[in-house]
């Protein structure tokens, strides 16, 4: 009986079904290369309806040709695709869910569409899968949500099909990797065809078809800062972050999140830190992009690694000529790897630190707003404590809260916020829009990017809440009460409870920390604008034209 049903089960339906497509476009094919005006006629010929179809399109990176060819797919040759999205970064993203050519997404983010994404699934037009976390999704590739397409975007392929995908790696390899070795079939749109590849990051054995874009993908220089914009009360923030959280904690390895308050931190350490003598005690290793606001701090010392999810427009030359400082190949250019770097920046670091838009009064935080899906991102991963992990360090050993024989440390998990963002508008509310928002999309469970439960520090202009430190509840609440201004959870807080407070290490003043208010200066910055970024790296990083102000 047994060896009856092994002879009537084919074992090999996907790699058959892949070579029937393939032969679909033989005769358009030059090798793996396909002609720049056969795009769509061959996605229409590779891509059957009910795919799932993963699309790369980070918060960096776009396969900008592929996507848009996706979208001018005939509805009725292709339909109801599952699109599995790290990023909805662009308007045809969400185009091809109104026109029918898609269905069902998984996706991570959707920042800069996260208004119309909410309308869409609020009008019916997306049935979401899930709302992951970059790793949470690239993981699902491998399990569950296997992809038959994937649609990537590399620098360069030579004739036999090998790719270089340059400093901005990204995802690349794991959403080819996923498709290819599950006989899905693998579509890279390239800038340029070359005879000799600079290094070879994806072998030609693992991609299927090669497109040459009618012009270059999109990069957004998503990490630059400019120095001009860091107001005083950021560089108190930072100050503070750095005497109360870095010092305190020794902290060694680290990720920053995006932001002013972090490329505060950054700017600061060659001169505040300097004055603390905190130079080679800590802030040494980084899972970060090369954020140029870090340029001054390599400078003096204060680096000594950097892995990296991308990399950043402008930072090509300089990366190549710090090779002891970041990864790079023999070419001088970056390699970097965002599902790699999320992992070093979820279990290889001390401290996460970043910011949000809400927080309630227990910490839960998220960036979705009333009427705004924006997804998570990387910020679940890294700003939460993986039980995992058994290597210990000082910061990490410096959470232990219990005694006993048996006992474990914890990853830092700081929220960095002002009590206002833009607009007047509050950032410690009662309730997070996200139950609200996830309530009106119909899903399982409120959309909420980093839990209470996991923050152990909160940091805003007016103090730090060291959460770590709270018995229960009621003590977290009243420590971020402390901390958030004349918001609402501010205004309602007994003041008379701070000094208590204050005794027993839940809050601290920049008084308690030696800082004085009237010392946040921007003359602090070791550098006050791109320009003395640009001097600080000998001419070595080249700003994008936005930047530039001389």
């Amino acid at each position: 009986m047994v060896e009856q049903l092994q002879e009537a089960r084919k074992w090999t339906k996907r790699r058959d079904e892949k070579n029937r497509r393939m032969s679909l476009v033989k005769s358009w094919l030059r090798g793996p290369i396909l002609p720049t005006d056969h795009i769509v006629d061959a996605m229409e010929a590779l891509i059957s309806s009910g795919d799932k179809v993963t699309l790369e399109g980070n918060n960096q990176k776009q396969a900008t040709f592929l996507s848009g060819a996706l979208s001018k797919l005939d509805t009725h040759k292709v339909n109801n695709l599952h699109m599995l999205i790290s990023s909805i970064s662009r308007p045809e993203h969400l185009d091809i869910f109104e026109k029918g050519i898609a269905r069902k997404l998984d996706f991570a983010y959707a920042g800069p569409q996260s208004l119309r994404i909410a309308q869409m699934i609020e009008d019916g037009l997306i049935e979401v899968g899930a709302i992951h976390t970059y790793l949470e999704l690239y993981a699902r590739m491998f399990i569950d949500l296997i992809p038959n397409i994937a649609l990537v975007a590399a620098d360069k392929a030579d004739l036999a099909g090998n790719l270089y995908t340059g400093p901005n790696t990204e995802e690349t390899p794991t959403l080819v990797e996923a498709t290819a070795f599950s006989n899905g079939i693998v579509i890279v749109q390239v800038n340029e065809i070359v005879d000799e590849l600079p290094r070879v990051d994806i072998p030609a054995s693992w991609v299927d078809v090669i497109v040459v874009a009618d012009k270059p993908y999109q990069l957004e220089a998503l990490f630059t800062r400019d120095p001009r914009q860091i107001t005083e009360m950021q560089i108190l923030m930072a100050m503070m972050a750095i005497r109360g959280v870095y010092e305190r904690h020794q902290v060694m390895s680290l990720n920053h999140g995006i932001g002013f308050n972090t490329a505060a931190i950054e700017l600061l350490l060659p001169t505040y830190g300097a004055s603390l003598g905190l130079r080679g005690k800590i802030c040494k290793h980084w899972a970060l992009n090369p954020h140029p606001t870090l340029i001054p701090a390599i400078e003096s010392g204060w680096v000594e690694s950097i892995h990296c999810f991308g990399g950043e427009v402008g930072m090509e030359a300089y990366i190549a000529a710090r090779p002891d400082i970041f990864f790079t190949g023999k070419d001088g250019s970056l390699r970097s790897n965002r599902a790699y770097c999320q992992m070093a920046g979820m279990y290889g670091v001390d401290l996460f630190i970043g910011s949000t838009l809400q927080m309630d009064e227990e910490g839960n935080s998220s960036t979705v707003t009333s009427g705004r899906l924006a997804g998570f991102g990387g910020a679940p991963n890294m700003g939460s404590d993986p039980h995992g992990r058994r290597h210990s360090s000082p910061a990490w050993l410096d959470m232990v809260s219990n005694e006993g024989t048996i006992v474990r440390g914890k990853k830092l998990v700081v929220q960095m916020v002002e009590t206002f963002q833009k607009g007047d508008q509050p950032t410690f509310v009662e309730s997070l829009d996200a139950v609200a928002v996830g309530q009106d999309a119909n899903l399982p469970i409120a959309p909420v990017m980093i839990y209470g439960d996991d923050v152990t520090h909160v940091i805003t202009e007016e103090g730090i809440a060291y959460l770590y430190k709270a018995q229960n509840l009621e003590e977290r609440k009243l420590a971020l009460a402390a901390i958030a201004g004349v918001t609402p959870l501010g205004r309602n807080h007994n003041l008379s409870l701070n000094e208590q407070l204050r005794k027993d290490g839940l809050i601290a003043f920049p008084e308690d920390l030696g800082i004085r208010r009237t010392d946040a200066k921007r003359s602090l910055l070791a550098a006050k604008s791109v320009e003395e970024l640009v001097e600080w790296s000998d001419g070595l990083y080249k700003p994008p034209g936005k930047f530039r102000s001389w």
